[in-house]
């Protein structure tokens, strides 16, 4: 089955979009429709949802992954277009095919989703669920969750002003997103440990980090707002 996390480019979700068209444009079959339920999700990102649910509307079918995906992408949809209460049964049918089917990689997906769309009491230990999922699945695919996994429940701690434990979590992400080798999430993860030793007091160690990853910014001739707000922070 087509894989569609390499066309994807969520800084440009327009793009992305036309990539999976015309991805879509030369499969057959079932790897047809999972690309075409990526389109879908890529005009959510847009918040062109009534169009997203059109596309998903067309792809009735027997096949399980692709209806994992169109539970999924059905409930980020309406996610994202404010009603989260709507969005829960789409997420769990989602886990429920995936898990009957063996997607792990879906399945991590769902559970991660009925997660955000949980009481805040339970989306703590809804994401370690998740997370077990994801580190004791065979497939890499399911497996590539562990770092985004674990900054969801490093946001959990912060949200509840733990951030000891919201640092704990964000230092196993890097740890993750370094072995994993992408150097734009590598630095995203730094920028959260940074972020989390800010709001333990620990300036110094934060401005370390904020200022080595302006400079390799700066060198690329890139910017990052989120970067250059936590120095103002930290400077003034």
């Amino acid at each position: 089955m087509t894989d569609p996390r390499g066309l994807w480019d969520f800084e440009d979700p327009a793009r992305s979009e036309q990539a999976f068209r015309a991805a879509a444009d030369m499969a057959e079959g079932a790897d047809r429709l999972v690309l075409l339920t990526q389109v879908a999700r890529a005009l959510g990102l847009q918040e062109r949802y009534d169009e997203g649910h059109a596309v998903l509307d067309d792809l009735a079918t027997g096949d399980d992954e692709v209806a994992a995906r169109v539970s999924l992408e059905r409930g980020r949809l309406l996610r994202s277009s404010g009603d989260p209460e709507a969005a829960r049964p789409h997420f769990d049918a989602a886990e429920e095919i995936a898990a009957a089917a063996g997607l792990d990689a879906v399945r991590v997906d769902a559970v991660h989703m009925q997660a955000l769309v949980a009481d805040p009491a339970d989306r703590l230990a809804i994401t370690e669920r998740a997370l077990e999922l994801a580190v004791h699945s065979r497939d890499q695919a399911a497996r590539d969750w562990d770092a985004s996994l674990l900054t969801n429940i490093g946001m959990v701690h912060a949200d509840a002003g733990d951030f000891g434990e919201a640092l704990t979590s964000f230092e196993h992400a890097l740890a993750s997103r370094e072995r994993a080798g992408d150097q734009d999430r590598v630095r995203v993860g730094r920028w959260m440990v940074a972020w989390a030793l800010r709001n333990l007091g620990r300036t110094k160690d934060a401005l370390t980090m904020q200022r080595e990853l302006k400079a390799e910014l700066d060198a690329a001739g890139r910017t990052d707002p989120h970067v250059d707000e936590e120095l103002g922070l930290l400077t003034q």
